[in-house]
């Protein structure tokens, strides 16, 4: 038996310059072969590493039966998103790093399954069954991870449930963030009208905080609020030169190519289309930023980033295709100053060169500049990957809502806020984090509105 199949992706000379998406997904002899390594632990320390508590074995056991319908209806028990999650969750740090497997061979591919099962589904569409309504109307301000996962938990559950998204197209960060060679959006799409089937309304070009508050949603009959509005406000270096014509956020960047629609080909999006592109970060966004760049046309790609290889956060699997398919990547490095001309247009960045002194907060190694090591590297575009904060508009507009001094939304265990019948949960409580971590949070925010009305 083979030791973890290998996922068919695109040639990286051939995806580096379109926007289709670069893994292919298991055949169906390889999802069944694989699921078959599974030895169906007693303890399944894998479910305890998945936070929407996936019975991962149980979908394995019909997997490999060749039940593919029976391994979707497991799943869908505790993830409203399994084609979004098969595809951009860290599995590999999460549900496969607690695999017995690992001990002697590689994990189970996990991850690879879970998306295999889902597309199977999308491919044999069966439209959900609505349940019968409890005739309780909770609004959820937000289309993302988080507040779908909200969403459709509390539809299972009878809610008549209400989306509120400011943006015209559903699905947050999954659609304005995440680029369509990782997540098409078509598969947004069928697993939000999954959702809709369920009952769930969607309301979109809302603004909750500017065209209605919270206390308007009150107003109008709805008896709860999840919040889940994510994390939307770009950090900055506060460098010099960070003003300059060429400069801009990831967020930003990775916005106009998604809701815009410049992955599609000859189209007109007003977006930066760089000679030479910097990308300053390591995380994921980053990782998106930088390929999407080399595939608008960019003809060299750096990443800076001010820690080793070894302390990348990035999933492996991202940082290898960028790898691939040509981003130069300069380690221990970080800018000092963004390059300009007589107008205001980029023409470089000004790096020092790091090295790591001992671990900072974060537990990784700080970095320290390395005294007369600058240097200077030719772009005419520079973008910056460095995290999001939560929007405050919420906070500005719902002073009874507590919030930290990041400005995350302050919750209890159960996602309670500091305002009575107010949840929240994913980046808009914790900042910038996983899609899976951020459904986790709606679907333990969905429990606790449920006890909610039953105690009440």
């Amino acid at each position: 038996m083979s030791d973890r199949p290998v996922m068919p992706v695109q040639e990286p000379a051939v995806r580096a310059h379109n926007f289709n998406e670069v893994a292919l997904g298991l055949t169906e002899e390889q999802a069944v072969e694989e699921a078959t390594r599974c030895l169906n632990c007693r303890n399944k320390p894998c479910v305890q590493g998945c936070p929407v508590g996936i019975n991962i074995p149980e979908f394995l056991q019909h997997l490999k039966e060749r039940d593919f319908k029976g391994a979707y209806d497991v799943i869908s028990e505790s993830s409203n998103l399994p084609a979004v999650c098969g595809r951009v969750c860290p599995q590999e740090s999460q549900c496969e790093s607690l695999c017995t497997r690992r001990f002697k061979q590689k994990p189970i591919a996990i991850g690879m399954c879970e998306r295999f099962v889902a597309d199977w589904h999308n491919a044999h569409d069966e439209p959900a069954v609505k349940p019968e309504s409890n005739g309780i109307k909770v609004a959820v301000i937000g289309s993302g991870p988080s507040g779908l996962t909200a969403a459709g938990d509390l539809a299972k559950k009878g809610y008549d449930v209400t989306v509120f998204e400011a943006l015209h197209e559903i699905g947050g960060v999954l659609v304005y963030g995440i680029p369509e060679f990782r997540l098409p959006k078509y598969i947004v799409a069928k697993e939000v009208a999954k959702l809709e089937q369920l009952g769930v309304k969607i309301v979109k070009d809302v603004v909750i905080g500017r065209s209605e508050s919270i206390d308007d949603l009150f107003e109008q009959g709805f008896k709860a609020v999840y919040v889940g509005t994510g994390a939307g406000l770009p950090m900055f270096m506060k460098i010099p030169g960070e003003n300059y014509n060429g400069v801009l956020s990831a967020n930003e960047f990775l916005t106009r190519i998604n809701l815009m629609k410049a992955y599609r080909p000859n189209n007109a999006t007003p977006v930066v289309h760089g000679r030479k592109v910097a990308v300053v970060g390591g995380g994921n966004v980053a990782m998106d930023a930088c390929r999407s760049a080399l595939r608008l046309g960019a003809e060299h790609v750096y990443i800076i980033y001010r820690r080793s290889e070894e302390e990348l956060p990035a999933r492996r699997e991202e940082y290898e295709h960028a790898v691939e398919e040509g981003i130069d990547f300069r380690f221990l490095t970080n800018p000092v100053e963004i390059k300009g001309d007589e107008n205001f247009n980029v023409t470089g960045i000004r790096c020092v060169k790091m090295e790591l002194g001992e671990p900072d907060a974060s537990g990784r190694r700080r970095p320290i500049a390395i005294e007369g090591s600058e240097y200077d590297i030719d772009v005419d575009v520079v973008i910056m990957a460095l995290g999001t904060t939560p929007n405050p508009l919420i906070k500005n507009t719902t002073p009874d809502i507590e919030v930290n001094r990041r400005g995350g939304i302050v919750v209890d265990d159960g996602g309670k806020t500091s305002k009575d019948a107010v949840y929240a949960g994913g980046d808009a409580v914790t900042g910038a984090a996983t899609v899976i971590k951020a459904m986790g949070a709606g679907k333990l925010a969905a429990v606790s509105i449920d006890e909610y009305f039953q105690n009440k």
